[in-house]
């Protein structure tokens, strides 16, 4: 078996603080082509964690852009034609430069326009596709899609379909739930942090799907770092919070699959902060954006709830969460 399929939890965890630090320390550009409704909360989403948000969504500008920016969201919740034009442009650019993107399939199945595009746009490539158990399976072929955002399959029901997207585009692919499953084919992570006030406020998932593409962005410095004359791939080319965690090297914050794990751990420990100080969704989504901005990585540290498994050789990695 390759060194590659094998990780330790752990090291999820402790990758998912250092690549926490690293986003702070070297704020990511993240271009956003998202939807109308959520436009704001995502780009507040994205200042809050630290990186800085740009939504440019027209022709002519979106190529442009996504040659220059960290990292790409595509997210086709309204998906205008001039967008759709938009996000043909910087998945195209995003692909000559070498910017990781992320692709968010929001209700598909059901819905014609979107559904061609998303299959249409996953045949480029996507460094991460995320989306809840529903539109996993639209994407894969493999079902009709939910009800709007609403999923009507639950997450493990997505499982094979995650795992087949993930081996026929080379991408990682996230599935949003209660627990959260995240895989690249080889390597499924369960994240059992976050809170369902999340799923009572607009642009919950949405943001999320920004918030992966900021850290892919920080993840690609880890991957530019570990390539420079001289690198040894240990934490001397990283940040000095990074330094200071052990298994936190550039090789490992530089995997996709790792920094697509940290996004989600990172951004459920923020939800679970918020919980505890919200009386319910109106009280939430503010406290989201605080505690986005405030958690840190101890925090990570002491409260990420993360099981690996190995598929190839379907061994359980960790029978109990790491930290919960």
């Amino acid at each position: 078996m390759s060194e590659r399929l094998r990780i330790d939890p752990a090291h999820l965890t402790t990758a998912s603080a250092a690549l926490l630090d690293r986003l702070r320390e070297h704020p990511p550009l993240v271009h956003c082509i998202t939807n109308a409704v959520v436009t704001n909360f995502t780009a507040n989403a994205l200042l809050a964690i630290g990186a800085a948000p740009a939504m440019v969504d027209i022709r002519e500008e979106s190529g442009m852009f996504a040659g220059i920016a960290g990292g790409l969201l595509v997210n086709l919740g309204t998906p205008a034609e001039e967008q759709r034009d938009a996000a043909r442009e910087a998945v195209a650019a995003a692909s000559v430069a070498g910017t990781p993107w992320v692709l968010d399939p929001v209700a598909i199945g059901a819905l014609p326009v979107r559904t061609a595009l998303a299959h249409e746009l996953v045949a480029a490539g996507p460094t991460a596709i995320r989306g809840n158990a529903s539109e996993i399976i639209a994407l894969a072929g493999a079902g009709a899609g939910g009800r709007g955002v609403d999923a009507a399959d639950s997450t493990d029901a997505a499982a094979d379909a995650a795992t087949s997207l993930a081996l026929a585009h080379g991408s990682v692919v996230a599935v949003s739930g209660p627990v959260d499953l995240i895989t690249d084919g080889h390597r499924t992570a369960r994240i059992a942090n976050g809170d369902a006030l999340l799923t009572r406020i607009t642009g919950g998932g949405c943001a999320l799907g920004a918030v992966t593409a900021a850290f892919l962005a920080a993840s690609r410095g880890a991957a530019d770092a570990s390539a420079q004359p001289g690198a040894s791939g240990s934490t001397g080319t990283a940040g000095t919070a990074d330094a200071a965690r052990p298994g936190a090297d550039d090789a490992l914050l530089a995997d996709p699959f790792v920094a697509t794990v940290a996004a989600t751990v990172v951004y459920t420990v923020a939800a679970e902060l918020a919980a505890a100080r919200s009386a319910g969704p109106g009280s939430f989504a503010p406290a989201f954006l605080d505690a986005l901005a405030l958690v840190t990585p101890d925090q990570v540290l002491a409260r990420a709830s993360i099981t690996v498994t190995d598929a190839a050789a379907s061994v359980d990695l960790a029978s109990e969460p790491v930290n919960a």
